[in-house]
């Protein structure tokens, strides 16, 4: 194996309704990136790139065009997604503001925010394909505990 490691810099999100992905990421402060509509012309397939200008790329793609460049990729239902997309924000209150915005725009809440033991602000929202997307403000090491079972 190398000893050079790997470096995070791109997350890619399979995804049925591509519009309405595309617009809960806006609605959380993504941008568009790159998004060459269609292609190749015909195949149905969408791929569209989003950044925040602060970190990794996160590019949407839908089925059609995972099955062009992962041979192995096959739908899988929301009962068998392991994934957390984690996104930061820049204040404990910053969490809460995003959360009620996007709850009060129709997306489900899953966890409201709350002071999580790691020391964070912390709330979960879906995502129109059923991901769960988790919001989290800085770690303050003061507000740290250990959770009780």
């Amino acid at each position: 194996m190398s000893s050079e490691k790997p470096t995070l810099n791109q997350v890619n999100l399979v995804v049925e309704e591509m519009d309405a992905a595309l617009a809960f990421y806006q609605a959380l402060g993504m941008r568009v990136r790159c998004d060459g509509g269609e292609w190749p012309a015909g195949s149905g397939a969408r791929h569209i790139a989003l950044d925040n200008g602060d970190g990794a790329i996160f590019e949407l793609d839908n089925p059609a065009m995972a099955r062009i460049y992962h041979g192995g990729w096959r739908a899988r239902g929301v009962e068998d997604r392991l994934v957390i997309l984690g996104f930061s924000l820049a204040s404990r209150k910053a969490v809460d503001d995003t959360y009620r915005a996007l709850t009060g725009a129709g997306y489900l809440g899953r966890q409201e925010p709350y002071d999580a033991f790691f020391g964070a602000r912390y709330a979960v929202v879906r995502d129109p394909a059923g991901n769960d997307v988790g919001l989290m403000s800085p770690i303050d090491q003061h507000r740290r505990f250990t959770p009780t079972t």
